[in-house]
Parts: C-alpha cells; sequence; structure tokens
C-alpha cells in the first residue's frame, strides 16, 4: 500500500497549518496597554449602547420586525439603503488607508476576533495559570483536579460567550425586556434560539478556533498583502542587527553574536503564532506584542531597544498616489453621508394609479383620474400632511389631508382628480406636492393625467 502514495517531492503546494494549540503568554508593555486600553472603551462602548435611553426608549435598535433602525432622534427604513451603502463605504476605504498605512493594525487592535481572543487567553491564563502551566496541564492525564480546572476554565467561558450573546442580541430586541426574559427563562423560542446560536459562535471562535479564523478564514488577511508596499509601516525583525542570534549571559561579551539571545518570547507571545524573525507573514496581525516581548529582553540585556518594532523599507513618501485616492473616497463619503443628512426627508411618498380604470367621464362633463397614494411617517412623532396639484388644470379634487399618521405607520389614501377635457391632448404630466405639517418638509412626485382620446 506504501507504493500508492505519492512521492513527498510531487507537492506543489502545501498549506501551513498549525497543528498544535497555540499556548499565548501574557505580555506587558506600550502596545500591551494601547490595545487593552482601546478594548476596555470598545467592550464597554458595545455593552452600554443598548441601555441608553432617548425619549423613552431604546437609543439604538435595529427592529428586524419592522424593518426599522432607531437610532436616537432617526428611524431609518429600508427606503435610507442609501446611508447604508454610504456607511459601509465609509468604512471600507478607512480601513484601506489605515492598512496602506500601517498593515493590519486593525487586526491587532480593534478586530472582535482579536478582542475575544486576547479575552478569552486571559481567563485562561487566571484560571490555568501561565502558558508553561496550561502545556503541562493538557500533557497530563486526566484526574479530578484536572478536570476540575478544565471545568472551571469552560464554564467561564460559556458565561463570557453567553454574556456576549446577549449584548449582541440587545441590538436587535429591547435590552430591558432580553435580559429580564432570558434571566426568568420566558423568552420566546426564537430569541432563546439567537441567543444560543451566538453564545456557540463566540465559544467555538474565541475558545477554540482563535487565530484558525485569522490565518484560514478572514477574507481581510487574504488581500490586505496587495494594499502594502514598501512605505508600510509593519512590524519588522532588524536582521542586520540581531544575527546572529544565539543565547548568552547577561553581561557577557557577544562573541561575534547579533543582539537577538534566541529566548523565543516574540514566538510565544504572537496569537497567531509565528516567528516574526522569519520574516513578513500574512499572517501577522501587526498587534505589537513581539516588540513588547522583545523591548523587555533589550532592556534586561541593557541592549538598544526595538531590535523588532514598527518600521518602513522605504521612508514614506510625502505623495502617495494610493492613500491620496483613498483620503479623497473618504471625503467623499463624508460629504455624501452631510449631504444626505441634510436633505434627507422623514417621510416617504409613493403615489400609483388606481388600477380600476384608467379615466372616467363624470356626468358633469368633467375627466377624473383616481390615484392611490401612500404615505410611510418614518418621523418619531404623529403627522398630518397636506396634499396640493401644480401643473394641471384643476376643476375638482377630493380631501387632500392625511390626518394622524402614527410614527412608522403607512398610510394609504385615495384621490380623485377632476379635470376639463383637452382637445390636443391625451395626457398631461403634473405633480402631487407632499407637504409635512410638523417638519414643513415637501416632496414632489410626478403622474399623468390621462384624458379620453
Amino acid at each position: 500500500m506504501g507504493a500508492n502514495l505519492p512521492d513527498s517531492s510531487a507537492i506543489i503546494f502545501k498549506v501551513p497549518v498549525a497543528e498544535k494549540k497555540i499556548y499565548i503568554r501574557e505580555q506587558q508593555g506600550y502596545f500591551q496597554r494601547l490595545r487593552r486600553g482601546l478594548n476596555i472603551i470598545l467592550v464597554a462602548l458595545f455593552a452600554g449602547l443598548p441601555w441608553i435611553s432617548w425619549q423613552g426608549e431604546q437609543a439604538i435598535l435595529f427592529d428586524v420586525g419592522a424593518q426599522t433602525l432607531r437610532f436616537f432622534s432617526w428611524v431609518l427604513y429600508p427606503q435610507d439603503l442609501m446611508i447604508f451603502v454610504l456607511l459601509f463605504s465609509l468604512a471600507a476605504f478607512a480601513l484601506f488607508y489605515i492598512t496602506k498605512k500601517y498593515g493590519r493594525v486593525w487586526c491587532g487592535f480593534t478586530c472582535p476576533q482579536t478582542v475575544w481572543t486576547l479575552m478569552f487567553n486571559w481567563i485562561e491564563r487566571r484560571v490555568e495559570g501561565t502558558n508553561h502551566q496550561s502545556r503541562a496541564l493538557d500533557n497530563q492525564p486526566w484526574f479530578i483536579k484536572k478536570s476540575a480546572i478544565k471545568g472551571l476554565k469552560h464554564l467561564v467561558w460559556i458565561v463570557t460567550a453567553s454574556l456576549t450573546a446577549m449584548v449582541f442580541m440587545s441590538y436587535f430586541y429591547p435590552a430591558y425586556q432580553l435580559y429580564t426574559e432570558v434571566m426568568t427563562l420566558s423568552a420566546p423560542a426564537l430569541i432563546s434560539g439567537w441567543v444560543l446560536f451566538f453564545a456557540v459562535c463566540t465559544y467555538v471562535n474565541a475558545g477554540w478556533i482563535r487565530e484558525k479564523m485569522c490565518q484560514h478564514m478572514c477574507p481581510y488577511a487574504r488581500f490586505q498583502s496587495v494594499m502594502f508596499d514598501a512605505g508600510t509601516k509593519l512590524v519588522t525583525y532588524d536582521k542586520h542587527r540581531g544575527e546572529s542570534r544565539g543565547p548568552r549571559k547577561r553581561g557577557s561579551n557577544k562573541n561575534e553574536l547579533g543582539d537577538c539571545v534566541d529566548c523565543k518570547l516574540c514566538v510565544q507571545v504572537c496569537p497567531v503564532g509565528i516567528d516574526i524573525r522569519d520574516g513578513l507573514q500574512y499572517e501577522c496581525i501587526n498587534c505589537g506584542l513581539c516588540v513588547d516581548a522583545c523591548n523587555q529582553v533589550m532592556d534586561t540585556f541593557q541592549y538598544a531597544r526595538n531590535l523588532i518594532h514598527f518600521k518602513a523599507m522605504k521612508p514614506q513618501k510625502v505623495w502617495n498616489g494610493a492613500l491620496v485616492l483613498y483620503g479623497l473616497a473618504i471625503l467623499g463619503m463624508l460629504i455624501g453621508i452631510w449631504v444626505w443628512a441634510v436633505t434627507r426627508v422623514d417621510f416617504e411618498v409613493n403615489v400609483a394609479r388606481d388600477r380600476q380604470q384608467l379615466y372616467r367621464e363624470h356626468y358633469s362633463g368633467l375627466v377624473e383620474n383616481t390615484f392611490r397614494i401612500n404615505v410611510l411617517n418614518k418621523s418619531n412623532h404623529t403627522a398630518t400632511y397636506y396634499l396640493s396639484i401644480s401643473g394641471l388644470p384643476v376643476a375638482t379634487v377630493t380631501d387632500l389631508t392625511i390626518k394622524h399618521v402614527k410614527p412608522g405607520e403607512k398610510r394609504e389614501a385615495v384621490v380623485t382628480v377632476g379635470s376639463t377635457p383637452q382637445l390636443d391632448e391625451a395626457r398631461q404630466h403634473f405633480f402631487f406636492d407632499i407637504k409635512s405639517g410638523e417638519s414643513e418638509q415637501v416632496l414632489k412626485r410626478e403622474v399623468i393625467f390621462i384624458y379620453p382620446e
């Protein structure tokens, strides 16, 4: 059977998959403090925003059933799709700009996958001890103490994942109601199912998959390298200064060795388990943990810092075409968002011709057309709308007031317009002008009046 196996020399492509678990060593330092501060702020915002009330209601709530997004005093509907396009485009170009200038710092400092992975690793270190103690524990046979330690770790992981899932769901279901119903086991089956689903996803992603998400599943990891150039600041090992590497005692002579003492701390603290000394690798998330670890060792041996540090291969150009284009795109998105906010109307109007008949001739000699006018109130208060007609010699028209439309309500009104017959035209364009009595905003809708031929 062995003769049928392919020769290893015939393999033309191999995916480097780490078979062993990565035991992330905890590290202190400048970049760790920076990331931890950012993570605390981001997690606090993530957990706290759903509890903010505005005018008696949850300030930020995506109501899937009503297909609305409440954002403080604004209520966004599917008709407001353009703002989502602009916001996502702004986020994309901002990410491209940062990637071009500083590499994958988004991944290393603010990506939820990294934040929760390091959070779960922090829990693991508190329960199991250091990375060496955790590895030793995994290598031991199962016994009561090991089972208790592992059980406690996974219990805390499950609680953290469940709280994360409830926080996430509180953006789609009122927070006070969600927590009360979940804690009292009275939540609807659909809500309980989604909380369970997101809890499992968080537990698996942050507790088990970890770095494999960054290495093999995240699409950003695959295309971000095309945005790098010689001016991009990346975590880099100074090979000329560090080689030849080798261990030594403090205060001893280097004996023609470089500054790298080959302690491998840069590998032990890396969340994705790479050795930065091997050169630029797409798995690197620019978290800076290896920089902190190396600087700590350099201080111990009284060597100069920044053997590993953020550095560009070449100085950044004063005029970088890609950065200018990204900057212009960001400016364009910001202008677009501002224009949208200034010109947004807090109601929608759709005018459709009655399908029963194109026109009818009244006994008085007038020609009548019937229209169905649908008004959607996108504001957060009850509104009255007034209709008027322009561009048509109108003889009669039915009631042109749509009263007391509640927030989020869609109201239909049937309007019959009568006009004197036109001998020279079979149809004529005119406008319905719909005005909000509260905001004084006006929408114009062009329609066609049809006469007998």
